[in-house]
Formats: structure tokens, sequence, C-alpha cells
């Protein structure tokens, strides 16, 4: 690896409101771009966002192929890129048999999982059967039970090291940036991380009277179950949305956050085992939370299935079908995200503070991709992922969360891509 240095002016505060500019050096990674044919499986918002990018990234992916079970999803999008040579295909994702013969035609050398996180396993199946590299944004998650963790997907580790593969999990935003912001800080600032808040913000309005930001039912189940941290060396449970407390988020100002269970808090502090506290905190407007207690109390959330009429529909995928979809949002979004991880720890025997954020404009992401900023927040660090594969930076058998590789270069690859990233050192950090 041939390095050199650029000074990257970033913005810096004692705290959120005050300015100040500091200099920092990064390392810019000098290496050989090798081709690679990847395959995008999916359709949504994040796929897209994912395709736009990976289309631009033409100095390491040379064939593009975008496969969903709607053929003219795959069109559509190609359409938007405004590239003939990205090729789309059917294919069910639930289907081992399916994916398998995809593959086998097409011979990619990365996929990337933008489906749904039901899917997780049958697509890491395929990519064991046919010799294909794995990425994905989220965990796995079984379609009849919203529980989640990793342990699924960790169990792939041996088969996935015997056959030279690469799987790369949580390689989107939270988690994904989130984990990789961790990693960066351990790197750099901490000689000892002791304790973590991921807090994710979304200031954004859609103009809708209810819609979420990402496929309704994966995002209507993450809210609704009982919120998980890490103390002490054992996890603590919450009643939904019960910890809740206002704080303030750059350009943006103070929020009401609550505290759920995210995924990525189970690999960190696996990864991380100085952590004494680790907790993940988001914000929700009182409209949402409201219609969010509607649906609620009037059983729409259930993933059990009900009979009607003579058939079985699952009454939180009916919803689903009902409310608008997360695609259609972006032309009236206004307003921004704000991520980051704000991290408590030593550094040569010190206490210090470390806030590392990145916002995301609504109104720009449409601009660039068709898509809001909660999709394109998730499908550019997919991308970036992908591109970190196809150099060898992140090319290892096995199976790997992504604050067990090299940050560095991804750190980079953000400010390049559309998610410049902020730092803030020695503040309150309200936790």
């Amino acid at each position: 690896m041939i390095g050199d240095t650029l000074g990257r002016w970033l913005y810096c505060a004692e705290c959120v409101s005050s300015h100040k500019k500091i200099n920092i050096s990064l390392n810019i990674y000098n290496y050989n771009s090798p081709m690679g044919k990847v395959l995008i499986i999916g359709a949504g918002g994040v796929a897209t966002v994912a395709a736009h990018k990976v289309a631009k990234n033409t100095d390491v992916f040379d064939e593009i192929m975008i496969a969903s079970r709607t053929k003219s999803k795959c069109d559509a999008i190609v359409k938007a890129i405004g590239r003939d040579d990205i090729k789309t295909a059917q294919v069910d994702a639930d289907s081992v048999e399916q994916l398998c013969e995809l593959f086998n035609e097409f011979k990619p050398d990365l996929v990337m999982n933008l489906a749904l996180p039901y899917q997780d396993l049958t697509i890491m199946e395929a990519c064991l059967q046919c010799g294909c590299s794995y990425l994905d944004t989220a965990n796995y998650e079984p379609k009849d039970e919203a529980h989640f963790e990793y342990s699924w997907q960790w169990a792939y580790k041996d088969r996935f090291e015997k056959a030279g593969l690469t799987a790369i999990l949580g390689c989107g935003f939270d988690p994904g940036v989130t984990s990789i912001y961790t990693a960066y800080a351990a790197k750099h600032h901490f000689d000892e991380i002791q304790y973590l808040d991921i807090v994710d913000c979304n200031a954004g309005n859609h103009h809708k009277a209810f819609a979420t930001n990402f496929n309704p039912e994966i995002n209507i189940r993450e809210i609704t179950q009982k919120g998980l941290y890490w103390e002490d060396g054992k996890w603590v449970e919450t009643e939904p949305l019960e910890i809740h407390k206002p704080l303030t988020y750059p350009n943006v100002g103070p929020k009401e956050s609550y505290l759920l269970h995210h995924e990525e808090i189970e690999s960190l502090v696996k990864n991380y085992p100085t952590i004494k506290r680790a907790r993940f905190w988001m914000t929700f407007g009182q409209e949402y939370l409201t219609h969010l207690r509607v649906i609620q109390n009037i059983g729409m959330d259930s993933i059990k299935p009900i009979n009607y009429q003579g058939m079985e529909i699952v009454p939180l995928q009916f919803l689903k079908a009902v409310l608008p979809n997360p695609q259609d949002l972006g032309e009236n979004y206004d307003g921004e995200t704000s991520i980051g991880c704000r991290i408590r720890g030593l550094k040569d025997g010190k206490e210090h503070t470390y806030y590392v954020y990145n916002n995301c404009s609504h109104q720009a992401a449409y601009e660039e991709t068709g898509m809001q900023g909660v999709s394109y927040t998730t499908g550019v660090p997919a991308c970036i992922g992908a591109r970190m594969f196809m150099l060898g930076l992140w090319k290892r058998p096995g199976v790997w969360n992504v604050e067990e590789f090299d940050p560095d270069p991804f750190m980079e690859e953000l400010n390049k891509q559309g998610l410049p990233w902020h730092e803030i050192h020695d503040c309150d950090l309200e936790l």
C-alpha cells in the first residue's frame, strides 16, 4: 500500500453550536484497479442508489447486472442510469435453485444483496454453491418472527473460509458506516473505547401523513420491538421506545431520540470488548409515533397470518401495500439526515470524547439518484464496500462485519462518493 497524504479541512467544534476548523491528514491509497463483475439483487430505493453509484465507478466494475423478482423494476433503474450495457434479470431470491442458475450464467465476482433481510441466508447459500463472494446491508431476519441477531450469518464463517470466499455483513450506514466510524475512532483516537452511542436523526419532511423511509414491513417490525442495549457485560432489555431524551444534532438542533435495538451493537461489543456500554438512538416525530400507536392498537403491525374471506393475509404485509412507496418519497422530501457515533474512552490515560457524523440532504440525494436521503445513505456505503472488495482491500475468506476491515480507505471514499464526514473532539456528548 503506497500512501500519500491529503490535508482535509473538516468542520469541528467544541460543541455542536460553536465553530472551529482543524486540519487532519488521511492516507490516499494508490493501487492498481482490478476490474470485476457485480450482481445487485434488489430493485428498491437502496438498490437504485447503489446501482447509480456502481455505474459511476467504472474503474473497478466492468460488468453490472441488476436482478429482482420484477425485471421491469430493474429495467427502470437501468433507464434512469442511462447505460445500455447494464444487464437485468428476473430472480426469486427465496430460491437457491433460481439464484444458482443466475449466478452460474452471469458469474459475478461479488453479489450485493440489497433485497429483503429474509433472503440473506438463501443468497449466502447460493454464493457458496456457485463460488461468489457476498455483501449485504442488514442482518438476517426470520419472516415469521421479529428477531434480529447475527448468529445465523456468523454460522457460515467456516464454510466461506474453506471456499476462499468473502462475506461482508452490514455495509449500509447503520449498520455499516457507524461501525466503520467506530473502527476509525479505535484506530486513530482511542486506546480504549468505553462508551458508544450511535445516533440517527432524520430531520427531513416527506409531506405525507404517514410513511416509512424504507420497506414498511421491515421498518415497523424494527421500531415496535423491545429495546436492547449493552452495559457492563450483559444485554439490558427495555419496553419499545421506553427510554428517550432530546439530543442535539449538527445543523438540525434538538430532537427527541429513542433507544432501539440495532444489530451493529452486537458485533461492535464483540469486536471491541473494552466497551462498557453501547446504545443506539433514533429520532421520531410525534405525528409518526401517533400513527404508529394507532397501527399497533388495531393490530395492523401483526406478522401473524389471519383468515380473511377464505384467504390468509399478514396484516403488516397488507399495511405495506397501502402505505406510500418509500421509493416515491424523494421528489418532495426536504431537510436532511444526521447520523453518527458519540464515543467516550481513554487516550494516553486521559478521558477523551469524539463525535463523528454525516449530514445528508434529501434533496441532493434525489437530484443525483432519484431517491431520498435514507436510501442514499445506505446505498452509497454498499457501493463503497463493493469497491473495497474489488480492490482487494476488503477481500478475506470468511464472514466479516465491516469494522473488522481497515476503515481508512473506506473513510476516504465516503468523502469522494457523496457522504462527507465531520468530527468533533472533546465536547459534551449529552449521553
